[in-house]
């Protein structure tokens, strides 16, 4: 409390400002991913209900491996935010260049995982029924980890040197394309084939090619990175490079494998309660997962503008950024909490006719509303903590609050207590709040006094972070 007291107002104000200008495209980048996961199961389920059973199956296990890839990139935003704080502008292009390849290795392991990801169908136990289908989609979409993990490595230069519109742009773009691209390969238009679920995995991942390709000619044809060269060669592998990106960028993967688990394995376990859990759980946590886009958002630019305060050396900056960052977050999440909280069963209707999935979303609804709060610190506390590259730390903390804490607590509840869906829900808030109070605390350890100077940078890859 005493280093929030400390901090300047007018600075604060300042920093409020700058952060919103920041976080607002990558929410809308956000929403617009989002919008895709919503465009698939939209057209898949109006094909008929086994292609949405096995677009939904398979999507649950392609997020597991994209969480994977995509939080290893994060390692870029950072580390160039860093560099751009510092004014090491001439060591940015070969970073980018170095992720290209981090890039290339991780799809050639997404693209494996995703065609092989049978045994894992059998062991979550999905119907034999479905698991053709849901392999056919993994197998047509595997070919788009190319353009997903380059489409990051383009995001993670942008964003860090604190130009966040090409999210935006871009996000917008890869929606714009999935929705005749779904409509077209699902129904089987122009004289094609109908290929269902198959067709919705080829969908995305021409989607997610043609991202890629419009990003970068958008980045080598414009002004703004021409003195990077960002596309004049490219380098051989550098490990050290390599190295340094791995090192900050495989716990926050892990991070978010931990988080992702914890819901996807909610999902499964609640799915043993009936068809009224598993809707009105579906409900709740689709409305809880647009309104998490947009701490998301405020994380994504709170982790740039701590790191580029943190390359430039420039201590009270960094703190400001972060607490300013944890402000705006307790005012947005006050927003989506009232609404969840006054409106349940408006909102449950919307989506449901059913009065049995109505009355049981609404409940959802009202323990996610208490959960928005616990939701917004731990991810922005996350995003402040990545912009000093400390990401071992948060990585355990993660991981024992969701699967020491929330985990174990949701399914006694659930199962042992006789609480059902409820139950695990009142784990999901106990998860999350642990992540919370943990992540807080240790943002504001690292913030007191120099601690925060002893974070690996470019010149000393290999030394670890202050635990």
């Amino acid at each position: 409390m005493s280093q929030i007291l400390a901090l300047d107002r007018a600075h604060f104000a300042r920093d409020i400002r700058a952060t919103v200008k920041l976080a607002l495209p990558l929410i809308a980048g956000q929403l617009s991913a989002v919008g895709m996961s919503a465009v698939d199961v939209a057209l898949a389920g109006h094909y008929n209900a086994h292609t949405l059973a096995a677009v939904a199956v398979g999507a649950n296990v392609w997020v597991l491996g994209l969480v994977s890839a995509v939080g290893v990139m994060m390692a870029l935003s950072p580390s160039v935010a860093q560099l751009d704080g510092a004014r090491r502008h001439a060591e940015i292009g070969p970073l980018f260049r170095q992720a290209l390849w981090l890039a290339a290795g991780l799809s050639v392991l997404l693209w494996f995982g995703a065609r092989h990801a049978l045994l894992l169908l059998q062991l979550l136990g999905v119907d034999p029924a479905l698991r053709a289908d849901a392999q056919a989609f993994l197998r047509a979409l595997s070919w788009g980890a190319p353009g997903l993990c380059g489409y990051f490595a383009l995001r993670g230069l942008c964003e860090g040197t604190s130009w966040t519109r090409p999210t935006m742009l871009f996000g917008l773009f890869g929606l714009l394309v999935l929705v005749p691209l779904d409509w077209i390969l699902i129904y089987g238009k122009f004289g094609l084939p109908a290929l269902g679920a198959e067709g919705s995995g080829i969908a995305n991942a021409l989607a997610l090619w043609l991202q890629l390709l419009a990003f970068a000619g958008y980045l080598k044809l414009g002004r703004r990175y021409r003195a990077f060269g960002l596309f004049t060669r490219m380098e051989r592998p550098d490990w050290h490079l390599i190295g340094h990106l791995l090192w900050i960028g495989v716990p926050m993967a892990v991070t978010l494998l931990m988080e992702a688990g914890l819901f996807v394995v909610s999902a499964l376990l609640i799915s043993r309660l009936g068809t009224v859990a598993i809707d009105g759980h579906q409900i709740a946590i689709n409305v809880a997962s647009v309104t998490f886009m947009v701490p998301l958002g405020l994380a994504l630019a709170v982790t740039v503008r701590v790191g580029h305060a943190a390359g430039r050396g420039d201590a009270h900056g960094l703190r400001c950024a972060g607490y300013s960052g944890i402000a705006l977050t307790l005012v947005t999440q006050a927003v989506s909490a009232t609404l969840m909280l006054t409106l349940p069963h408006a909102i449950a209707h919307v989506y449901s006719g059913d009065p049995r999935v109505i009355a049981l979303a609404a409940q959802l609804l009202v323990l996610a509303g208490i959960f928005q709060f616990s939701d917004g610190i731990q991810v922005v506390s996350n995003g402040a903590l990545r912009g000093l590259k400390d990401t071992r730390m948060p990585m355990l903390i993660t991981a024992f609050a969701y699967w020491g804490v929330g985990m174990p607590t949701g399914a006694w509840l659930a199962f042992g207590a006789g609480y059902g869906v409820r139950g695990m829900w009142v784990g999901l808030i106990a998860g999350l709040t642990a992540a919370a109070m943990l992540l807080l605390a240790r943002w504001m350890t690292q913030t007191r006094g120099e601690r925060w100077r002893r974070t690996p940078t470019l010149r000393n890859a290999t030394e670890a972070p202050l635990a």
